[in-house]
């Protein structure tokens, strides 16, 4: 296990637990498929359009192993939505957007695409405790390029293991160790949010925790499990 994937590993297991959220289980289903649908609706055609296009993907998805469903999920919101920043969607300087919101838009920042993607694959079946969403530093262009926040969705099949990253720059599953143009700096789910160790920070774990929070109720509202 190389350094770098081993920085990864303290972002999920050996960071600093900043905050439990208490997060309510609602029923052995990862997802409500009627509830789902009558949101999607309730979002507008853009909406509904997206979801009649997800269903039969997470249904699908149930069915396979875990790599298959990160790679079909991710490649889903990688080819349907269009990145764009929040003042341009929703008029906010940021905005964590639910599933069905992005997809009423058609359009979403890395922090939309991360969401629904967590949301889908708990809907398609992955543990939560294997998924984790991540701040990280980006650097774009290769090295001495720019760097700005970012934010990449996690899976990690073993807590130890070298997770794999999806991410809406790069539609290629690959694993953190493969991934030197980011550094993690925070991760957190439904369970709880994580500063890792002697990470800079890309912004305050804490202040980002309400918007979080919002999304998590939101999604819970369109049918998704935390």
């Amino acid at each position: 296990m190389t350094a770098f994937a081993r920085r990864w590993q303290r972002c999920f297991a050996r960071g600093v637990l900043v905050v439990c959220l208490q997060a309510t289980v609602w029923a052995s289903q990862p997802g409500d498929a009627d509830r789902m649908a009558s949101a999607a609706q309730a979002r507008g055609p853009k909406a509904d359009a997206g979801w009649q296009a997800l269903r039969p993907v997470l249904l699908a998805a149930i069915h396979q192993g875990d790599v298959v469903r990160l790679q079909s999920i991710n490649d889903f919101f990688n080819r349907r939505i269009v990145f764009r920043e929040d003042p341009g969607v929703w008029g906010q300087l940021d905005y964590w957007a639910s599933p069905f919101e992005m997809m009423g838009k058609g359009a979403g920042d890395c922090e939309d695409f991360a969401i629904a993607k967590y949301f889908s694959l708990r809907a398609a079946g992955v543990a939560a405790n294997k998924l984790r969403l991540v701040y990280v530093r980006a650097r774009l262009g290769g090295p001495g390029g720019p760097v700005q926040a970012h934010m990449v969705l996690a899976y990690y099949a073993l807590p130890d293991a070298d997770p794999l990253i999806l991410d809406n720059l790069i539609s290629e599953l690959r694993p953190a160790s493969r991934r030197p143009d980011l550094t993690p700096v925070f991760s957190f789910n439904a369970e709880g949010l994580w500063q890792a160790t002697g990470a800079l920070s890309a912004g305050d774990p804490l202040a980002r925790l309400s918007r979080w929070r919002d999304a998590l109720a939101k999604a819970r509202a369109e049918g998704f499990s935390p």
